[in-house]
């Protein structure tokens, strides 16, 4: 299947409120449009996550996450974008436009701007930050292939964007971006 043959089941399947399965810098991950409450919450359940928990947003490019945070302070978004594209997630407040169904029991939003190329595609692609949550069951291994994932998920994922996986050995960091305490 070509790139683009790709990009637009992905499209198709993230505005119909499907799930989503793309590589990540480090882990595949499933995904889904953050708007759409519906598909977050099939997300959530498919994965047996509590909605409480949160969800971080993964974007191709600050524009997508600047309407979402609200940083308590300059140095606070400067911080974290010495560390965009990159691995690094951070928290920050969040806007009215973050939905409960994405932020959960916070009053903060995590996100990143990757640099991994799949991501980016997506992402630029989708015109939109994509939820991203490893691929697995709560509290189960992450399965690191397509196969592993189809295997697990079957249809339930609508589409599985098959790319290499990045070099990373471990999930992004991630940081509160008032404070730079490491959370994970």
């Amino acid at each position: 299947m070509s790139l683009s043959s790709k990009l637009n089941e992905a499209k198709e399947t993230f505005d119909s409120g499907g799930l989503i399965a793309y590589p990540t810098e480090s882990v595949f991950g499933l995904g889904c449009n953050p708007f759409n409450q519906r598909a977050v919450l099939k997300l959530l359940s498919l994965k047996q996550r509590a909605v409480e928990k949160g969800l971080i947003l993964i974007a191709s490019h600050i524009r997508q996450i600047l309407p979402l945070i609200k940083p308590k302070h300059a140095d606070d978004l400067a911080r974290a974008l010495k560390t965009w594209p990159g691995h690094n997630t951070w928290i920050f407040p969040k806007t009215s436009k973050v939905p409960e169904w994405v932020s959960g029991s916070f009053e903060t939003i995590a996100v990143r701007v990757s640099k991994h190329e799949a991501v980016v595609q997506l992402c630029n692609y989708l015109n939109s930050p994509l939820v991203s949550t490893s691929a697995n069951l709560a509290n189960q291994p992450v399965l690191n292939s397509i196969k592993d994932i189809k295997d697990v998920f079957g249809d339930k994922i609508l589409c599985y964007f098959d790319a290499p996986l990045g070099k990373e050995q471990k999930p992004s960091t991630i940081r509160d971006a008032s404070t730079n305490q490491v959370i994970r």
